[in-house]
């Protein structure tokens, strides 16, 4: 515990400025994409978000979580995330069509990043020892929230990678004392809830990819392998005192 809060100060005290400018980018592309979702727009909101998926493989895990055991296996985990939106800019799965279904919950979880930090300085922390916006679950629930506002036409490999993020989440609440993640795994539930019950239940996979007779086993492996790896490596860590 004492490593992990030892690399979030670390990571803070480095990069907040950085973290500041990416955060305007990233409310500047939202409130365009909201109100003016042109395609220069679209394409502009998929590089940010390579760029910020990047961010937190390399500059957070790689480079400033380098001390924790597992910081390879999850930048790795990140670096697939922003590898796969890479691919959806090329093939153009997610089109940011704006659905209306879904607005309320999608705004709550688009500023959600927000309201991390300000619970950790509610419950006593200060800077740099709190959780920022730009750090994986922030970075997550905000996708996750983008996506549910514009889930007309999505990549439901992005969804299940933050899905299954979120579930991992809720062993970090209790080993790590970030009881701040329990906004993403709640958050996230009646989202993922919206995502699966659209377009597997209802037969309207065909605009999505992958194909909804591959996600079933898509889900399977990701839950298994993906998940023994984090939990495994997360143990190790904890084990050995880091």
């Amino acid at each position: 515990m004492e490593v992990f809060w030892r690399t979030i100060a670390n990571y803070n005290n480095a990069t907040w400025i950085y973290q500041v400018i990416l955060v305007i980018i990233g409310v500047i592309l939202t409130a365009r994409l909201i109100t003016k979702p042109g395609q220069r727009t679209k394409l502009a909101m998929k590089i940010y978000l390579i760029v910020l998926n990047s961010w937190i493989a390399i500059v957070y895990y790689l480079i400033y979580c380098e001390e924790r055991k597992y910081n390879n296996i999850l930048a790795l985990f990140w670096g697939i995330i922003a590898c796969l939106w890479i691919w959806d800019t090329i093939k153009g799965h997610t089109t940011f069509t704006r659905s209306h279904k879904h607005d309320i919950l999608a705004y709550f979880l688009i500023v959600m990043p927000f309201i991390y930090p300000a619970i950790s300085l509610a419950r006593g922390l200060s800077f740099p020892s709190i959780t920022s916006p730009v750090m994986p679950c922030s970075v997550a629930v905000f996708t996750i929230g983008l996506l549910l506002m514009f889930s007309e036409n999505i990549n439901m490999y992005i969804v299940l990678f933050l899905g299954h993020w979120s579930i991992i989440a809720i062993s970090k609440t209790y080993f790590f004392n970030i009881p701040e993640d329990f906004l993403l795994a709640s958050a996230s539930v009646p989202a993922l809830y919206l995502f699966f019950k659209e377009y597997f239940m209802r037969d309207l996979h065909k605009d999505t990819k992958p194909n909804s007779k591959y996600i079933t086993m898509l889900l399977i492996i990701l839950c298994i392998i993906i998940g023994s790896l984090l939990t495994a490596t997360l143990f190790i860590g904890l084990i050995q005192g880091k």
